[in-house]
């Protein structure tokens, strides 16, 4: 059976792709003569098309990690199969540090239920019919990586459908 590769890092050259700030934090270290204060920025790029990526920038002005940040999420970016509908075709469960994201397809009107860091990222990502439920740390590092790697999980009726070597409606009724 042959195995099929998603298409991870995707360049950034030719994409119009949608920034958004989700969290900045003020982080100091206490030295002989005060505090030195440094900032750092998490980053969600989209085209609002199935391409999305996301980034952390750290540097001593807010300006300058919120750039670093976007060109860090500019490096993984990945494509996402999404439903005509805007919503995802299945379940998926993502995982990051003590956090974790539940993904659950919606149907057309529901909208994006999902809460702060992970609202932004799936905005980006184009899905317009999703739920979602955050269980565990609420910290937006850990919430937004735990939605990407749910993210990376999901996979599309089609490559199963091939990978398998069956037609697409066996791939749902079984």
């Amino acid at each position: 059976m042959p195995k099929v590769r998603r298409k991870h890092n995707i360049p950034a050259s030719n994409l119009n792709l949608e920034e958004k700030l989700v969290h900045i934090n003020r982080v100091s270290k206490v030295v002989k003569g005060g505090r030195r204060f440094g900032f750092n920025a998490i980053v969600v790029v989209g085209n609002r098309e199935g391409v999305v990526g996301h980034g952390l920038g750290k540097a001593n002005e807010v300006s300058d990690a919120i750039q670093k940040g976007f060109e860090n999420a500019k490096k993984n970016l990945i494509k996402i199969p999404i439903t005509k509908s805007g919503s995802i075709h299945h379940d998926v469960l993502g995982k990051a540090g003590a956090g974790q994201v539940v993904l659950r397809p919606a149907s057309k009107g529901t909208g994006v239920i999902a809460g702060g860091a992970v609202k932004s990222l799936l905005d980006v990502c184009g899905i317009e019919n999703i739920l979602s439920k955050s269980v565990g740390s609420s910290n937006p590092h850990n919430m937004v990586k735990a939605a990407f790697e749910a993210l990376k999980q999901l996979t599309d009726p089609l490559e199963v459908a091939q990978r398998r070597g069956v037609s697409v409606k066996k791939v749902f009724e079984g």
